[in-house]
């Protein structure tokens, strides 16, 4: 329980700090998705259980601010934790590059399972492409950036609440 609540706990600071940058870029017209990384570390480093518990949590955290169906953030996220999950014996998961490409693959599936989900519900489908198009490429720029912080804060945060042991030791 303790790992699930730490894990959470880092990804409402994440929240928290995108919903703050996307606030401040708002004039530019640019929104900033990280769902990716509300996903990878917990999937490749948590147990299921645990894992999927955090990832769940986030998904109804971004569920709650954002204007889609509610749980649609969840099922998706959940959707992806279990592909990761279950390729990530394959994965050199402690390697932070290998984390960051599989967050930012993460990443662009939710984003265009987002587009597609929702792309309907505007007056011009066609007409939106360009701009999500250009959300996509800064997102994942941001993420690249973004998440080997995060995921040191994650490591560093489970082994502060004694969730995990010291690998620098």
């Amino acid at each position: 329980m303790r790992r699930t609540l730490v894990t959470f706990l880092t990804l409402l600071v994440l929240w928290v700090l995108v919903a703050q940058v996307n606030h401040v870029i708002a004039e530019t017209q640019v929104h900033l998705f990280v769902g990716g990384l509300f996903v990878a570390y917990a999937a490749l480093n948590l147990p299921l259980r645990d894992g999927l518990a955090a990832v769940l949590l986030g998904g109804l955290l971004c569920d709650a601010g954002a204007p889609v169906p509610f749980g649609t953030h969840t099922l998706l996220f959940a959707a992806v934790h279990a592909i990761v999950f279950n390729i990530r014996d394959r994965l050199p998961r402690d390697e932070t590059v290998a984390r960051v490409i599989v967050a930012l693959l993460a990443n662009l599936g939710l984003f265009l399972a987002l587009s597609f989900a929702l792309i309907g519900r505007g007056p011009a489908p066609g007409a939106v492409w360009p701009r999500l198009i250009v959300d996509l490429a800064c997102s994942q720029v941001l993420l690249a950036f973004v998440a080997p912080w995060f995921f040191a804060l994650q490591s560093r945060a489970l082994v502060l609440a004694g969730a995990e042991r010291d690998n620098l030791a």
